[in-house]
């Protein structure tokens, strides 16, 4: 998360993204620069835009009209990525955000990405996960599926995610100390190096917070206030 001089470039597939959420999205793209380019695609002869169609004037975005030219074909899709596709190449911006639930944009975030530039992504929990994985950052629009789960039986839905734990695990162990202890800072940064990892997409504000909830870590303050974390298997050092 870096300046915020940068310049965001925005685009929204309204076919597939949720319009209750997008002040959530601007809220989490406010926090890396200014949107300079806004723009939203679909048919907006449709029923089912008219909740992103009250949001155009509200927020500044620009409606990118495509009509449904052959069932089964989105020409909103092929439209948001000529469209990225010039801006990207044409015009100074520095993050390009992508709001959809579909995968299609995927070879469209990793030609971003290979340019150069922070991809943030933002839908539903059904987002395939190569379009998910793609992204610098995404973060998912709704919530999770179990949100009235017990504390207890979220960490064990958490502890089972062999994913999940590997991920940890394999950033504890590349930044550990020769005493296995890990600052919790270089942790986070070599995920986010990896893969497009946010701890809000597992219900938790960031990722101490996380780890408190799992017990196969240690967490324990260091330098500064700092956090220290520690895989368990490992053996305690004197």
């Amino acid at each position: 998360m870096s300046d915020s001089k940068q310049k965001i470039a925005l685009f929204i597939d309204a076919d597939n993204a949720p319009a209750s959420k997008f002040e959530d999205v601007l809220s989490e793209v406010a926090k890396y620069g200014v949107v300079t380019i806004r723009k939203a695609y679909g048919n907006w002869k449709k029923a089912s835009l008219k909740a992103w169609e009250d949001h155009l004037h509200e927020y500044a975005i620009q409606p990118i009209q495509q009509y449904d030219l052959s069932k089964g074909k989105n020409a909103s899709d092929i439209a948001l990525v000529i469209d990225a596709m010039d801006v990207m190449y044409t015009k100074d911006i520095d993050v390009m955000c992508f709001v959809s639930s579909d995968c299609d944009f995927t070879p469209m975030v990793t030609r971003a990405l290979a340019e150069g530039k922070v991809v943030l992504g933002f839908g539903e929990r059904k987002t395939p996960s190569p379009f998910v994985n793609a992204c610098s950052k995404f973060l998912f629009l709704d919530e999770e599926p179990n949100n009235n789960e017990t504390a207890q039986t979220k960490t064990k839905n958490i502890k089972s995610d062999t994913k999940l734990i590997n991920l940890l695990r394999q950033a504890i162990e590349a930044t550990e100390e020769d005493n296995g202890w890990a600052a919790l800072g270089p942790v986070g940064a070599h995920i986010s190096n990896k893969t497009s990892f946010d701890t809000r997409n597992y219900g938790y504000k960031n990722l101490s917070s996380l780890i408190k909830a799992i017990d196969l870590f240690e967490l324990k303050r260091g330098p500064g206030n700092s956090y220290l974390v520690k895989d368990v298997r490992r053996k305690k050092s004197t």
